[in-house]
Parts: C-alpha cells; sequence; structure tokens
C-alpha cells in the first residue's frame, strides 16, 4: 500500500456497489480511524439482490444462488434477490442466513481498491462512511504511522480479489470468443394459497447464460482448450446453478410483494 502525500491527492475513478466515500489510506489522515464490531454487520448488503463474484467462487457460490452474467460486459453475479433494493439472504438481524456462501466482494467491505487515473495505479480505499469505521476504534487501521496487522491482511485479501478479478475477465473473454453465450430470461407464475395460477407470469430477470446446446458443439480442440485452462468447472458450476432460481423464487414469495404496478427486477446490475 502506498501512502498519498496530502499535497498530491489522488484523482479516483469509478465507483462500486456499497462503498459510499471511499478515501485512499492515509497514515496522516486516518491515523486514528480502525473498526469496531457492530449490531448490523451486513446491513450494508441489504438493498443489493445481485452480487459479483469471481469465477473460483462459482463452485462455492452454486450450491446457493444462480449464478448469470449480466450487462455489456458480461459481468458474473450471484442473485440474491428477484426484486430491486431486496437481498433474501440478510436476516433482521444484519447477519447473513447461515450455511450460505458470503461473496468475496462482500466479505472485503468496507475496503476496496480504486484507480488513480493520475498515476495508473492502484490504491487501497477504506469507505470512510461504512458503520464499522470510527475514530474509537476496537482495531485500529495503523499502529505507530504504519498499517496495522489487521491493515495488512486487508491489503493481501483485495490484492488476492484483484488477481481473481482479472482472472474472471480473462474467463468471460473466452467464454464470448467461443459465441457460447446465449440471452435467456427467467419467469415465475404467481398462485394462490390451493397452487392455482394467478394472473400472467412474472418476468424476473434478462442475463447471460452458457448455453449447454453451443458447449455440446465445440469442436473437440475447443474443448480441449477449456480443459486444459480450468474453465469447465466454472462453467459446469454456472449451469447447476441455475436450478436455484427455484430456491429464490420460492424465498421471494415467502416475503411481502410489491404493490401493484411495482415493475419486477430487470437484469441484476452488479
Amino acid at each position: 500500500m502506498e501512502n498519498t502525500p496530502n499535497t498530491q491527492q489522488p484523482e479516483l475513478t469509478g465507483n462500486v456497489l456499497f462503498y459510499k466515500n471511499p478515501q485512499p489510506l492515509n497514515a496522516e489522515q486516518h491515523a486514528g480511524l480502525g473498526v469496531k464490531q457492530i449490531d448490523d454487520p451486513f446491513g450494508f448488503l441489504r438493498t443489493a439482490h445481485a452480487i459479483p463474484v469471481t469465477v473460483t467462487e462459482f463452485g462455492m457460490a452454486a450450491t446457493a444462488y444462480p449464478i448469470i452474467f449480466v450487462g455489456d460486459t458480461m459481468t458474473p453475479v450471484v442473485a440474491m434477490g428477484v426484486r430491486q433494493g431486496e437481498n433474501l439472504f440478510v436476516r433482521d438481524d444484519g447477519q447473513t442466513e447461515p450455511d450460505f456462501y458470503v461473496p468475496a466482494f462482500v466479505r472485503r467491505y468496507p475496503f476496496v481498491f480504486a484507480n488513480d487515473s493520475n498515476s495508473e495505479r492502484l490504491l487501497l480505499c477504506v469507505d470512510r462512511d461504512a458503520p464499522m469505521v470510527t475514530n474509537q476504534p476496537e482495531v485500529p487501521l495503523f499502529e505507530n504511522g504504519e498499517p496495522s496487522a489487521f491493515t495488512k491482511n486487508a491489503i493481501q485479501f483485495c490484492e488476492e480479489f484483484e488477481r481473481q478479478r482479472r482472472a474472471t475477465d480473462d474467463f468471460v473473454t473466452i467464454i464470448r470468443n467461443m459465441g457460447l453465450f446465449e440471452q435467456k430470461t427467467v419467469t415465475f407464475q404467481p398462485r394462490d394459497q390451493q397452487g392455482n395460477s394467478v394472473g400472467e407470469p412474472q418476468k424476473i430477470a434478462d442475463y447471460w447464460a452458457i448455453d449447454e446446446n453451443k458447449l455440446a458443439d465445440l469442436s473437440k480442440e475447443q474443448f480441449e482448450e477449456l480443459r486444459t485452462n480450468g474453465a469447465l468447472g466454472a462453467i459446469y458450476s454456472h449451469i447447476l446453478s441455475l436450478l436455484n432460481w427455484q430456491r429464490i423464487i420460492q424465498r421471494a414469495l415467502a416475503v411481502p410483494q410489491p404493490e401493484a404496478g411495482q415493475p419486477a427486477a430487470e437484469a441484476p446490475i452488479a
């Protein structure tokens, strides 16, 4: 991690889900800051229904959520809800549901790497407005002007996340170049207490998925390329994960439905 002198503040670019006020970590500016335990540790996740995941997480995430690809960049995300602003896996006490995988994108909070357009480098930042970040910390960010053990661990975690993010970009490029993506739509049929259909089917999301038929039509050379570069495991995990749509829908039906006229979620946004 590099400290940034106050005379030359970096110009950060981009914005990231959850983060309201990311600031480059600085031993002078943040000398007294640290983190503390809070009553609502995953409250920031409660209004996020789609969370980005890296390709190395597909196997673990596939046991709990649909893994889909969204947007022009075909970013892989896990669907943790079917409506904008509603996460079905954060409990009222601010904890995540036990036995369900929590993506690394969530676990790195309140830290994140940000781009400095002045120097084309990545800077470790902390969300100064995160509820667990405080000037009366239980665990400090700096000790004697140097990153604490806690901060060093955060740096390592974010560095590994960045490596896996780049590997995920490479994976998506391979799948795109082989023409394996197919646009999909998921819907559900509302039913009454007796199980009878009520109204028209409702669309949950439009998204990209890897098509099994296109995968089967690959040449032996292309299939061997996927096997050699380790992509097959992630592909099969993604395909199997789509069976979790029914789980997500059932969880959504167990909570109050939106008022009439409120649209269903479109393609989840990372």
